[in-house]
C-alpha cells in the first residue's frame, strides 16, 4: 500500500519542480522530502527521481504516480471535510497563512481567540506574501489565508477559490518629524514629486500601489530604498531617510522623529480570507474566519 505522506511529498516536487521549493510548500527539510521519495521509489520499485545537471527530473512513472497523487489527495480533502462535518466541531490542522503585516496585527488575536474557543484545532501559520498566499489555497498546501490588494491594484482569485473582505486598511505618508511637509494635514502626489522614496521592492503589491498612484498623476517616483520590512523603513524615517507609504494595521507605534501625514487619494488596502470553495462546509474554516473578522472589528473599533 503506497504512503499517503509520501506521494504527498512526490505530488509537491512534481508541482514546484524541485526538492528545495517542494519543502518549503510542505513545511520539512529538503532532507525529509528525499527521505521520502526514496522510500516511496523502494516501496514502488521503480526510479521516480533523476539528476539532470544541477537540478533533478521526474521519470514517466514520476508523473504518472503524482497526477494520482493529486486524485487521492483531493478524495483525502472531501473525506476530512465531511467528517469534520459530520462532528460539527473545529478540529484537526488548520494551515493558515498571512502577510506580514496581518501576521503581526491581526493573528496573534485570532489565534488566541481560536484556542480559548476551539482548542481541538491545531492552528499552524506560515507568513507569505498575498499572490503565494492565494496560489498556496488553490493548490491545497494552504486551506486558508489573508491576503490584500490595493484599489488601483487588484489581485486575481483563482478558481475554485473563495474569499471574503475582512475591513479596508488605510494608508499614510510617513516624514522625519523635520521634514518641511510634516506639519502638513494632507499631501497629495504633487507635493512628493521630488521625495527620494522607501518602498518595498518590485512585484510587491505595496511597490506597484505606489508607482501606479504616481503614473496615474504623470510623474516617477525616485524610489531610492527598496525595503520590504516595515521596521526598517520606520528605522530610516527616525534617522531623517526619505519618505514612505505605510499601511496602519500592523504598523506599530511611530517614533517620536517620525510623522503621519494623510495622503490623498487615500491609500486602501482591501484586506481578505481566502479559502478553497470545497472546504467552505467545513467548521475550522467557519471558526478562523469568526475569529479573524471578530478580531478585525475589534481592531477598528480601538
Amino acid at each position: 500500500m503506497l504512503d499517503l505522506g509520501r506521494l504527498r511529498a512526490l505530488h509537491a516536487v512534481a508541482r514546484h519542480g524541485s526538492v528545495g521549493a517542494a519543502a518549503t510548500a510542505l513545511g520539512y527539510t529538503p532532507s525529509a522530502v528525499s527521505q521520502q521519495i526514496a522510500k516511496l521509489e523502494r516501496e514502488t520499485r521503480t526510479t521516480l527521481l533523476e539528476r539532470r545537471g544541477r537540478g533533478i527530473a521526474l521519470t514517466d512513472a514520476a508523473h504518472l504516480l503524482a497526477t494520482t497523487a493529486d486524485q487521492v489527495l483531493k478524495l483525502v480533502e472531501q473525506a476530512e471535510v465531511a467528517l469534520e462535518e459530520q462532528r460539527g466541531a473545529a478540529v484537526g490542522r488548520l494551515r493558515v497563512g498571512a502577510f506580514a503585516t496581518a501576521a503581526r496585527g491581526l493573528l496573534p488575536s485570532a489565534l488566541v481567540a481560536l484556542a480559548r474557543d476551539h482548542p481541538a484545532l491545531d492552528v499552524r501559520l506560515v507568513e507569505t506574501d498575498p499572490p503565494q498566499g492565494l496560489e498556496a489555497v488553490a493548490r491545497g498546501e494552504l486551506d486558508m489565508a489573508v491576503t490584500h490588494d490595493w484599489v488601483n491594484a487588484p489581485l486575481a482569485v483563482p478558481d475554485g477559490v473563495s474569499r471574503v473582505r475582512l475591513g479596508e486598511d488605510f494608508a499614510d505618508v510617513l516624514l522625519p518629524a523635520g521634514h518641511p511637509l510634516a506639519t502638513r494635514e494632507a499631501l497629495v502626489p504633487a507635493d512628493l514629486a521630488e521625495e527620494r522614496w522607501i518602498c518595498q521592492p518590485e512585484s510587491t503589491i505595496c511597490h506597484d500601489w505606489l508607482v501606479n498612484t504616481f503614473r496615474g498623476a504623470g510623474m516617477e517616483p525616485d524610489l531610492a530604498y527598496r525595503i520590504a520590512e516595515y521596521e526598517t523603513q520606520l528605522a530610516l524615517l527616525a534617522k531623517g531617510v526619505g519618505v514612505a507609504l505605510l499601511p496602519r494595521l500592523g504598523r506599530g507605534a511611530i517614533p517620536d522623529t517620525v510623522r503621519a501625514v494623510a495622503f490623498i487619494p487615500t491609500p486602501t488596502r482591501r484586506v481578505f480570507a481566502v479559502w478553497r470553495a470545497q472546504a467552505t462546509r467545513r467548521p475550522a474554516v467557519g471558526a478562523m474566519l469568526t475569529a479573524l473578522r471578530g478580531c478585525w472589528d475589534e481592531r477598528s473599533t480601538a
